[in-house]
């Protein structure tokens, strides 16, 4: 059954679809869900299948000319055959000695994931795999016999793209095979949170067009390269051009929403899900669907969806994000005890799939587990160290107390900072992860900076809160209350939202507003943040005194 029964479907005046299992991802702080190979009669071109594995890949050189090929030193950038020349590394270079400064400051566990990073990133200047010399033939523009089938990275992601590099060499003018190995790259940076595939996948991209101007494949693989990089203007314009092409094409269908839900524009995002539900039913349709439900309030709807494509989900890949999407759900509810069992069911499918581990930590967090909440959390930034959970365990070291917790604390953050030095080398407008991060743990002024910036590119809730909280945490409460009021506008329950709108109505001298946004922040979810919940709580407790 489709997302819109009963109330849904009336409203548009025509039936539902049925609900049909594929692979699955929405917004920010939400997991990046593959779109699936799996066409209807009468549909045009289709979507290559997208990569979910998320183990360690080796790290290669890409091969030119059936050889393998160095990182070109410092300003060299060497054109490849599609006429694409590799951006300059100095900002990488700038970036990595930022990274190697925090990892020599770290200790334990984040010294494996900094090598680990250092040794990616240190390729990322290699040029496209495949790229031919002066004397490459011109590309053709056809597919070639032999074309390899996106369906080559179902499976194991790191193999799969081995498999990709060695048949390109081959067929050079697959412009497919171009296109899957771009989002096989893309999906490798989402699932390492490693940013500097992206020079590659742009690259890899970049010539499947030039193989074949304005193949599908390739416009949704821009799509979802450009949202990958919070370019959601971008992702939105390379979704259409695709879907001008082939309006069935899932990965277009899905980044379309995806950048308009980013881009604050939810009610169109509301339509596009309508039609990419008509369009092609499925587990990626109906887990934005369901996101776009709740950023407008309307939970029932969405846990409803969730748990229908739950039901229909038939593979580990998707059982695990479908799940992991309900526990997220039932957490920002405060209901922590469901959490923790949809995220156990998420692990039970698939025992690495990180966005179920740190929403494990964060339950087991809310529910008391403290000592269980940094172990697991540990186990994600070692292998994904992302802005969120290095947040996360930085406080919660803090909420511990323990010794040197304070000094680990401080780690995770500078890991923070070198993290975002990365993700801009590699094409990322890092500029919200920043200023959430750093508004609580960093330079305020550069937090308002950063915050000011991303609302310049888009007006979705999560940027109007941390353009408030930036303000706010520069004392210009005033300002930063119009910001706070514009990310509670949808009905988007969230009790950190709520927690940062109490505490800016506290300092502009609005007590009882004061107190009804922070109690309502503890009563949706009092386990939200270990140092916000216990911000709220000592700030409420104040409030009461001075009645």
């Amino acid at each position: 059954m489709s997302p819109r029964t009963t109330d849904s479907a009336q409203e548009k005046g025509k039936p539902a679809g049925p609900l049909t299992p594929s692979d699955t991802g929405p917004g920010a702080g939400r997991e990046a869900a593959p779109a699936e190979h799996e066409p209807g009669a009468g549909q045009e071109a289709p979507v290559e299948h997208e990569p979910r594995h998320e183990q360690d890949a080796p790290v290669e050189h890409e091969p030119r000319d059936g050889h393998e090929v160095a990182a070109p030193p410092a300003g060299a950038g060497p054109a490849d055959s599609s006429g694409v020349t590799p951006a300059s590394p100095r900002p990488r270079v700038t970036a990595l000695r930022r990274f190697s400064a925090a990892a020599r400051r770290s200790r334990g566990v984040h010294l494996a994931c900094c090598g680990v990073l250092l040794a990616v990133a240190m390729t990322a200047g290699a040029v496209a795999v495949g790229g031919a010399g002066r004397g490459a033939p011109a590309a053709a523009d056809v597919a070639p016999a032999g074309a390899v089938s996106p369906g080559v990275l179902a499976g194991d992601l790191d193999a799969g793209i081995r498999a990709l590099q060695a048949h390109l060499r081959v067929q050079p003018r697959d412009f497919v095979g171009w296109a899957t190995l771009g989002i096989a790259y893309v999906e490798q940076a989402r699932t390492k949170g490693d940013p500097s595939r992206y020079p590659q996948a742009e690259r890899a991209l970049k010539r499947s067009l030039t193989v074949r101007a304005g193949n599908e494949h390739a416009l949704a693989g821009r799509a979802a390269l450009a949202a990958a990089r919070h370019d959601f203007t971008g992702a939105l314009n390379y979704a259409e051009q695709a879907l001008e092409t082939n309006p069935y094409s899932e990965r277009a269908l899905c980044t379309r929403i995806d950048a308009l839900v980013e881009l604050g524009r939810y009610d169109e995002a509301a339509e596009a899900a309508d039609i990419a539900d008509d369009r092609r039913p499925g587990v990626p349709v109906f887990t934005r669907y369901a996101y776009v439900r709740e950023l407008r309030g309307d939970v029932r709807t969405a846990r409803r969806v969730l748990e229908q494509a739950l039901e229909g989900a038939s593979s580990p890949a998707d059982v695990a994000y479908v799940a992991t999407a309900l526990g997220q759900l039932a957490w920002n509810q405060g209901d922590h005890e469901t959490a923790l069992r949809h995220y156990g069911r998420a692990l039970a499918a698939d025992d690495g799939h990180l966005p179920a581990l740190e929403g494990r930590a964060r339950a087991q967090a809310a529910s008391g587990d403290l000592a269980g909440a940094i172990r697991t959390l540990e186990q994600v930034v070692v292998r994904s160290p992302l802005p969120g959970p290095l947040v996360a365990l930085g406080e919660l070291y803090e909420a511990r107390r323990a010794d040197g917790d304070r000094a680990r604390a401080r780690e995770q953050y500078a890991l923070v900072d070198a993290w975002t030095a990365l993700a801009r080398a590699g094409g990322v407008n890092a500029d919200l992860d920043t200023a959430l991060a750093i508004a609580d743990h960093g330079d305020p002024e550069q937090a308002l900076r950063a915050a000011r910036t991303e609302w310049d590119r888009r007006h979705s809730v999560h940027t109007a809160d941390a353009l408030a909280w930036a303000l706010h945490v520069n004392g210009r409460d005033e300002e930063a209350l119009r910001y706070a009021r514009r990310a509670t506008a949808t009905g988007y329950r969230n009790a950190a939202f709520l927690h940062h709108r109490g505490m800016i109505e506290r300092a502009t001298g609005d007590h009882r507003a004061a107190r009804a946004s922070l109690t309502a922040a503890l009563k949706l979810n009092p386990g939200f943040s270990p140092l916000g919940a216990r911000e709220a709580r000592a700030a409420l407790k104040d409030l009461e005194a001075a009645r």
